[in-house]
Formats: structure tokens, C-alpha cells, sequence
């Protein structure tokens, strides 16, 4: 099959969610026969922090703006099989149209932010990425997030066959590693700085810090304020590339991941680096949403806190039980969770929408 994707970016994981997805998943599709062409304007803050410069596996298209790629565009969709736009690409609505006008067989939309696209459209009536129509005329909506979220995608933007496809890992570039001294802690946090993440932040990784003085706290991540509340026994480690991730995650002996508020709220949709944390073998801690227990058994392979003192109890535990909890998450991740199964998914469900 030959799949062409509108997207937000595949060249830059910096301060975004969706280039690691997307490269694992490219990758994944391209072992399994299937060919590719990602579609990314260059715009320059991913420019000035490009952590990929091109593609062996699969082909990566730049372009300064839209008038001047969409002649190349609409060629190519004339000779792809499926073609798909996604959330937050800068020319979501145009690639739409373009799309729906090309004779594609199949035509897709792949919301990887579907919570924060219906919170918006609750708070805002629109989103700059959906069509004024809505989603009713692809063929094939995907979500990254299930539960709830499928039904009110059907009922609020007139999807007509919606499934979810979740986040992945892939195991070649996400594994255990040697420790690192720079990235040392007891616990760390990798992500983007988000306004609506930063409660449960507080909550779960300040106030133990402000708790264990004598514990070492890193987080790694963009976009984080000058008045962000830090303490003394927290480091900062600025935008990580993902080929530092399994350095960082294996030299911690917990790490938390924080869900975005939106996504609590809908549930069903967990953050890639939970898959990438546990394929590291790294125990993790992390809050509740509906649907956690349908990816990791809480206890088991994963810890989960709604307070400082459950996140301070996860620390005080043994390091061989985390450790257990840590090979556990790692099996869990290797039989469910690879970007090879969600590539085998992704082309399940375009097969039935043909």
C-alpha cells in the first residue's frame, strides 16, 4: 500500500508529541512492505531544532508553503492508495480539500489530539484543522484516544467510521541502556511544558521535590516559563532528542508521566511516553484516567498517584520491586504495544474501509 500523510511534523520532536509517533510508525510500515511520503511544511521553529534530516525507510517532503507544493500534491495523491490528513498540520484544511477532490481510494483523518480538538470546539464553536463540514466525507476517522471520545467524534463532527489507533513504541530505539550520570534522579518527568498538565505537575513532582531535599528531581522538556515553580533539588534538562529518551529514562529510578487535562477528562488515550518509559523498563508512576488499566495493570506494571504522599510512598518502595514493575511494563509493551502492531492496525483498518 502507498499512504501519503498531511502532517504536523516528522523532522522535529521539538516541543510536539507527533514526530516520534511518526517516525516509529513509518518505520514500521515501511518494514512491512508498505510505502510512504510524509507531507511537512517547513516551518522555522522546527527548522531551528530539525533532529532528522531525512528518511532512508520512507519519504519526507518539505515545502514552504502551500500554493507552491500543491500542484506536487495533488499528483501525488492520484498515485497513493490512501492518503491522510492529520491534526495540527499548518494546511489541514486545503490538504482536506485537496483530498477530497483527488481520486484516492481512500481518504483519512487522523486526530492524534482528539480531546484538545473537542475541548476547543466546545470553548470556540471551530478548530483550525477541522473542515467547516466536518469529518463526514473521509472515509476513515482515527483517534488516538478511544472511549468517549469515538462517539462524541461521530455526533459532533459527522465521522462515519471511526477508530482509534493508539501510540506506540518502537523497541529498536526504546530500550534499556546504560545509567548516565547527567541524567541521575530519583525521579524524573519528560514532556512539553502544557498550562493544563501543570496542577497535577505540582502535585505529583514539585511537592514531593519540595518534600525530599535530599532526593534528586529532573525534568526534560520545552516550553517550560521563567516562572515555573522550581526548587532547589530540581535539574532541568532542556529539550531532549529522542535518541537521548532511553538514557534519560534508565537513569532514573522512577519516572512520572502527567496526563494533559482534556485527555483525563476523556480518558482512553495514553501518552506515548508511557509505551517509551516502560520499553526502557523504567517503572513508572502516573496519574489516573479512564482506561489506564486497559494498557498497563496497575500495581503490577505500573503505579498510579492522585498525591504527592502515594508519589513519596512509589520512592520509598524497594528497588527491587520497582524493578519488577519495570520488567513487567517492558513485557507488556513488546506484546501490545510497537509500532509493528500499530502499523499492522493502521493497514487492518484501511483494508475494511476500502
Amino acid at each position: 500500500m502507498r499512504l501519503m500523510i498531511f502532517g504536523l511534523t516528522v523532522t522535529s520532536s521539538w516541543g510536539n508529541g507527533h514526530a516520534t509517533l511518526w517516525r516509529s510508525l513509518c518505520r514500521a510500515l515501511s518494514r512491512g512492505g508498505h510505502e510512504v511520503i510524509f507531507l511537512e511544511r517547513d516551518v522555522p521553529y522546527y527548522a531551528s531544532h530539525r533532529d532528522l534530516q531525512n528518511a532512508t525507510d520512507y519519504e519526507i517532503v518539505l515545502y514552504e508553503d502551500w500554493e507552491k507544493i500543491e500542484p506536487r500534491a495533488r499528483e501525488l495523491l492520484n498515485g497513493v492508495d490512501a492518503a491522510m490528513v492529520t491534526s495540527y498540520c499548518p494546511d489541514a484544511i486545503t490538504a482536506a480539500q485537496a483530498t477530497l477532490e483527488s481520486n484516492v481510494p481512500l481518504r483519512v483523518f487522523y486526530d492524534l489530539d482528539a480531546p484538545v480538538t473537542l475541548e476547543r470546539l466546545r470553548e470556540n464553536g471551530s478548530v483550525d484543522y477541522i473542515p467547516s463540514y466536518g469529518l463526514g466525507p473521509f472515509d476513515l476517522v482515527l483517534s488516538y484516544a478511544g472511549g468517549r471520545v469515538l462517539e462524541e467524534l461521530r455526533v459532533r463532527l459527522g465521522a462515519r467510521r471511526v477508530a482509534p489507533l493508539y501510540g506506540s513504541v518502537d523497541p529498536e530505539m526504546h530500550r534499556p541502556v546504560e545509567y548516565t550520570p547527567r541524567y541521575d534522579s530519583d525521579l524524573s518527568y519528560l514532556g512539553t511544558y502544557a498550562v493544563d498538565r501543570q496542577a497535577a505537575l505540582t502535585r505529583l513532582f514539585i511537592e514531593p521535590a519540595r518534600r525530599s531535599p535530599s532526593k534528586r528531581f529532573v525534568i526534560g522538556g520545552a516550553q517550560y516559563p521563567y516562572d515555573f515553580p522550581w526548587a532547589e533539588n530540581i535539574w532541568f534538562m532542556r529539550h531532549l532528542p529522542p535518541s537521548e529518551h532511553p538514557a534519560f529514562y534508565c537513569s532514573s529510578r522512577l519516572t512520572l508521566s502527567v496526563t494533559r487535562a482534556p485527555m483525563v477528562a476523556m480518558g482512553y488515550c495514553p501518552s506515548g511516553r508511557l509505551f517509551e518509559a516502560a520499553a526502557c523498563e523504567t517503572p513508572l508512576v502516573s496519574d489516573w484516567w479512564e482506561g489506564l488499566g486497559d494498557f498497563f495493570e496497575p500495581g503490577r506494571e505500573i503505579l498510579v498517584a492522585s498525591t504527592a504522599s502515594e508519589v513519596m510512598d512509589a520512592l520509598a518502595m524497594p528497588r527491587e520491586d520497582l524493578r519488577r514493575i519495570g520488567n513487567a511494563a517492558r513485557e507488556r509493551v513488546l506484546g501490545e504495544h510497537t509500532a509493528d502492531h500499530r502499523s499492522q492496525e493502521l493497514i487492518r483498518l484501511l483494508e475494511a474501509s476500502a
